[in-house]
């Protein structure tokens, strides 16, 4: 049996930071509405706080490689916690300038990309050293993730309501100082999560080449371009709904923040139910058949359903079963990712990955807060639903799903030959399809 107290920590870890961003999720939009009672602001902090996420992802992947995984997890939390807790400091010693909570929700972003890349990417080797399977580690790895966003959303609509969207981010703040401390005491040991000796002297043009690679690998696999693409336009519009057009839906419609506090957990405890069962009985199925029809269903549903009710319970069992639908994505597209790519390149390849599937989360928030001011929210809530609901499509349109199912490296089935036959039977070659190799 391997040593699994590495991967635990892992998991706490990334649960706990989970957690404390959903606090900041439900905290600063409600913050911004409170403070200033504008969604064009509220989707202008959004924009602010997810460009910085885009341009961190599109070029920090070999730095996650040569300053070490475990490291950069750590200064990923260290430098989030600061820049958190800055917000309600500054708000109470009444200085906090609209365009410094820009700044500092932009800091936040910018940092906790490359945290979450690094605890993100040690999961296949920690699942070796703790010797379990991939598929089951990287199940458990979002299970805990939707888990914790679950309860970070629910204490976030009961604290706002009871202690203020202030205290709040304090306690996100706190969240990160505690995940550093968890990967800085529980991930040792492990080769992998060290910084890795470049293959060349640090310069621009070795840099380049380095980050270069991830993005030559990614548009080489046409399955991960198809991945990457469908997923940046789910994620701006999932941009815009958490940053923007939930609140203030909750605002208008429902009970405030509270309203907003349930939705997001209900539907994290779906994402977690989801993942979990994914985990135990995902393998008997088809991967695409699986994928599409819960892509499908895990989004645009909430939309709809937010633009013809005006009360809780029909959103609030539409944000349930969309959760459990969402809960089944990504430990299939994670596996799938694992299977794609060499561990050489694995920081790069995400960093890429992340960088193309969070592009639009920018805009996203920007154009939610745009929509609603001139379109009013059920215009808004129909159009980003539309988007959201014509992305997922992809699945169904475009051929290279087809290879969802494939494994790379797997040996192909053989036949038995029948033992009545007198001829040998002639070699036959074992090799399957080969690994996606990054380049031309």
């Amino acid at each position: 049996m391997g040593n699994r107290t590495p991967l635990a920590a892992t998991l706490a870890a990334n649960s706990i930071s989970t957690a404390g961003t959903s606090l900041t999720l439900i905290g600063v939009p409600w913050f911004v509405l409170e403070t200033t009672g504008s969604a064009g602001r509220a989707g202008v902090v959004a924009f602010c706080a997810t460009l910085p996420i885009v341009v961190a992802a599109l070029i920090g992947g070999p730095v996650i490689d040569r300053f070490g995984r475990r490291r950069t997890a750590i200064a990923s939390d260290a430098v989030c916690a600061a820049a958190i807790a800055a917000i309600p400091l500054l708000h109470f010693a009444d200085v906090l300038d609209f365009w410094m909570l820009c700044a500092l929700m932009a800091l936040n972003g910018f940092a906790h990309t490359p945290g979450n890349t690094a605890r993100y990417v040690l999961i296949p080797d920690l699942a070796e050293h703790a010797g379990t399977t991939l598929p089951r580690a990287a199940s458990l790895f979002d299970a805990v993730s939707r888990g914790a966003r679950m309860i970070g959303a629910a204490l976030a609509g009961v604290l706002i309501a009871f202690v203020g969207a202030e205290t709040v981010l304090l306690l996100d703040a706190a969240t990160f100082g505690l995940s550093a401390l968890l990967i800085a005491a529980g991930v040792r040991g492990v080769r992998a999560a060290e910084p890795r000796k470049a293959e060349a002297p640090v310069s621009l043009r070795a840099y380049g080449t380095e980050l270069r690679e991830g993005y030559v690998h990614v548009l080489g696999n046409r399955l991960l371009l198809a991945v990457v693409v469908m997923v940046m336009f789910m994620n701006g519009t999932d941009q815009g709904w958490n940053a923007v057009l939930l609140p203030v839906h909750a605002e208008s419609e429902l009970s405030g923040a509270p309203a907003i506090g349930l939705l997001t957990a209900l539907f994290g405890a779906g994402g977690l139910a989801g993942a979990l069962l994914y985990g135990a009985v995902g393998h008997r199925f088809s991967r695409r058949a699986v994928f599409t029809v819960c892509v499908i269903l895990c989004g645009a549903p909430r939309f709809l359903v937010a633009a013809v009710t005006g009360t809780t319970l029909p959103l609030a069992v539409t944000m349930l079963l969309g959760g459990i639908a969402s809960g089944v994505l990504n430990p299939i597209l994670t596996t799938v990712v694992y299977e794609r790519v060499p561990d050489r390149l694995r920081s790069r390849v995400s960093g890429a990955l992340t960088a193309g599937s969070e592009f639009a989360m920018p805009v996203g928030g920007l154009a939610a807060g745009l929509l609603v001011e001139g379109a009013g929210a059920t215009g808004a809530l129909l159009a980003m639903g539309g988007i959201y609901f014509l992305a997922t499509l992809s699945p169904l349109v475009f051929p290279s799903w087809r290879t969802l199912d494939d494994v790379p490296g797997a040996e192909p089935v053989q036949k038995p030959v029948p033992q009545t036959e007198v001829p040998a039977p002639a070699p036959v070659s074992r090799s399957g399809p080969s690994r996606p190799t990054p380049g031309p």
